[in-house]
């Protein structure tokens, strides 16, 4: 009989590693490495070599940047997701589409599992399953970290990397790092180890060392720089007037929100499977996207639609952390969103200076501000009776006055 297949998503790090091995010995299985490009950079180099030499029968090392830049981080971009009022869910939004290509990787080569590296405290554990259980439920996913066999093998660091040596796993590390760190094109974030104290301060200039995004703020140049965005249905095409892809905005304003030390965030979260985390992140991009595509909706949203959406906000941006990405309410609320950007176009300009993103004009052919409405001048459109509001204000206090007079009454 031909032997199981199994998916692994696979980093080439100490745990994917040992744990690639620990699968073909237990489940007396072929398997497959994948590894998704979603803008980790040299992070990538020798993974393909690294994994058949570790056991894999198979490599693939996927270009998914487009459509992870097209398909996920635009979409939730345009939904002004942002997790417990800081988070941008650079990890978040990555997860799924990984988990769909394990998926569609598993079908072609006709494996009956996949499997992650995932710890059994935190939340990707809950994205990559259920984005598996939305897509093709007929897969089995193997957890190893929630499997007591394996902790029991594996308690700590220590015994992975003696297993590595005993096994000729190639890893660098010797020790416990003083933190994790997941990059991708959206962010990259800093996790456990020293971290996991909330009163140690990631700002400090001892720890320069550890951010690979950006510059520190105070580091950063001392001469403000514009940039000019410009919008169609929510999605930014072009900046300084160069059209570009999705990806290639991304790219571009990650150098520029780098080079100002822009989008560094440090913050103690809600974890879906019920505890605390501390998490620092560096989004310096998705920063400079976020505070424009913002500004554009000042502009040109009806406000009803504005604050309907925006009510949608904390919900939207749970269904992502989550790992809903693919459930019916999240794509639902998609279809609302998207008739939402309709007339979301047109051209933002704003200041990078020393960590900040600076609003400097905005302008659109579907504009919905009027001068001549607006104006502390005479209105020459008439379009508004400064008397009408006499009638309008009296209507909305009259409620008011009611439960006035009956707090007065009771008191008597």
């Amino acid at each position: 009989m031909a032997k199981q297949k199994i998916v692994l998503a696979y980093s080439g790090g100490l745990d994917t590693s040992v744990i690639l091995t620990w699968l073909k010995e237990t489940y007396d299985a072929e398997i497959i490495a994948f590894t998704a490009d979603i803008g980790q950079k040299d992070e990538l180099d020798g993974l393909e070599e690294k994994a058949l030499k570790t056991g894999a029968s198979k490599v693939y090392i996927d270009d998914l940047r487009d459509e992870f830049a097209r398909d996920f981080i635009f979409p939730m971009f345009q939904a002004g997701a942002l997790y417990e009022g800081q988070y941008l869910l650079g990890t978040s939004i990555a997860r799924p589409l990984i988990a769909k290509r394990m998926v569609e990787i598993a079908r072609a080569e006709g494996a009956t599992a996949i499997a992650h590296g995932a710890t059994g405290k935190g939340n990707d554990q809950v994205r990559f399953e259920l984005t598996a259980a939305a897509l093709a439920p007929e897969l089995e996913v193997i957890a190893q970290w929630r499997l007591e066999s394996f902790r029991e093998q594996f308690p700590g660091r220590a015994e992975m990397i003696a297993y590595a040596e005993k096994h000729g796993i190639q890893v660098q590390a010797t020790a416990a790092k003083p933190y994790s760190m997941d990059r991708n094109l959206l962010h990259i974030s800093f996790e456990s180890g020293m971290l996991e104290d909330p009163w140690f301060d990631a700002s400090h200039e001892s720890n320069k060392e550890m951010y690979v995004l950006s510059v520190a703020p105070e580091d950063a140049p001392d001469q403000a720089e514009y940039v000019e965005l410009e919008f169609e249905q929510g999605n930014c095409v072009a900046i300084n007037g160069k059209r570009m892809s999705p990806l290639q905005v991304m790219e571009t304003l990650n150098e520029l929100g780098g080079k100002h030390g822009i989008g560094r965030v440090d913050m103690v979260e809600n974890r879906f499977v019920g505890m605390k985390s501390r998490g620092v992140y560096e989004t310096p991009g998705g920063t400079i996207l976020f505070t424009a595509h913002r500004k554009m909706e000042s502009l040109t949203m009806d406000r009803e639609v504005m604050q309907l959406r925006d009510s949608l906000i904390p919900r939207y941006s749970g269904l992502v952390y989550n790992g809903f990405w693919f459930a019916p309410e999240r794509l639902a609320l998609q279809a609302l969103v998207t008739e939402s950007q309709k007339n979301v176009t047109g051209t933002v300009r704003l200041k990078l200076y020393k960590g900040n993103v600076i609003g400097a004009g905005v302008k659109s052919p579907v504009s919905l501000y009027n001068p001549n409405i607006a104006t502390m001048e005479a209105d020459p459109t008439q379009a508004y009776n400064q008397s009408d509001a006499t009638g309008f204000i009296r209507l909305n206090a009259l409620r008011l006055k009611v439960a006035s007079g009956v707090r007065q009454n009771a008191g008597k």
